[in-house]
């Protein structure tokens, strides 16, 4: 439902500091959703968890920024999510309200992503599969929270949180509700070029209010991923173990499982 040339481009806005605490930002920039982000250098697992890969990932819009001292407050007002050209008259709520401790060791952020009132003529979370069409969500709302804390220099740890209610518009075959999910990411870094990140992420959708993304009433998780820096290249060999409540993984042989095992090795190039 994105028909501009415009959603070939991550991020394209300008700011302006309408004061020294207030600045306004117009444009398409990446979510404040989110413990990982959209670029991939920045994030030390190379995998994204199941939270990062159901978004939102951008918005197009418009925001203003406050800040005082160590507090930040953050509210606008986007298209539909994800959507860089808009095809519908439904407009997105964002929000954020930061802080951090004196030191800068701890900081948190509570975010927050929605809509309301959507139809299924300007929805365009609507689809058709065979006979069967699902006219979408008449509300979206999406909590989140980040929390990052410096333990040593070489050891910080970082969480995330969150929770969509998804609302189906009436007569939608799917249920509404809520799905939820968490993450722990402990990251340490023995020396400057080597770095090792245990994520271990938790996903809750006991009333399958979201089968397209999950699958299953629950999803356990574990990604192990060692960083090595040469230069302006990362290298990433990474491990991911993964449970579900149902058998959601398919096997080489084509069978599936309710478990999986997966081995890769990335290499990310900064520039």
């Amino acid at each position: 439902a994105n028909n501009s040339s415009l959603k070939f481009v991550k991020q394209l806005y300008l700011t302006y500091n309408l004061s020294k605490n207030v600045k306004i930002t117009a444009g398409k920039f990446a979510t404040h959703v989110g413990y990982e982000v959209l670029d991939a250098p920045l994030n030390r697992n190379y995998s994204m968890s199941y939270m990062f890969t159901n978004g939102p990932f951008s918005h197009a819009g418009v925001k203003f920024d406050f800040t005082a001292g160590q507090m930040g407050v953050m509210i606008g007002v986007a298209n539909f999510l994800d959507q860089t050209y808009s095809t519908s008259t439904t407009k997105t709520l964002i929000a954020q309200v930061s802080g951090a401790s004196k030191d800068g060791k701890f900081k948190a952020y509570l975010n927050y992503a929605g809509y309301f009132g959507s139809t299924s003529g300007n929805n365009p979370t609507a689809s058709s599969v065979g006979t069967t069409f699902t006219p979408g969500l008449k509300s979206l709302s999406q909590f989140d929270l980040v929390t990052t804390q410096i333990i040593t220099s070489k050891f910080n740890i970082g969480f995330n949180a969150t929770m969509q209610n998804r609302t189906q518009i009436d007569l939608s075959p799917a249920p509404s509700g809520s799905w939820y999910g968490a993450a722990l990411y402990l990251n340490i870094d023995p020396t400057p070029i080597v770095g090792l990140t245990l994520r271990s992420e938790y996903i809750s959708d006991s009333k399958l209010v979201y089968p397209s993304a999950f699958g299953a009433k629950n999803i356990f998780a574990n990604t192990l991923s060692l960083n090595f820096k040469a230069g302006p290249f990362t290298l990433i060999p990474e491990l991911r173990f993964e449970t579900a409540q149902s058998p959601i993984f398919i096997k080489n042989d084509g069978t599936s499982s309710s478990s999986t095992a997966t081995a890769l090795l990335a290499a990310v190039y900064k520039f």
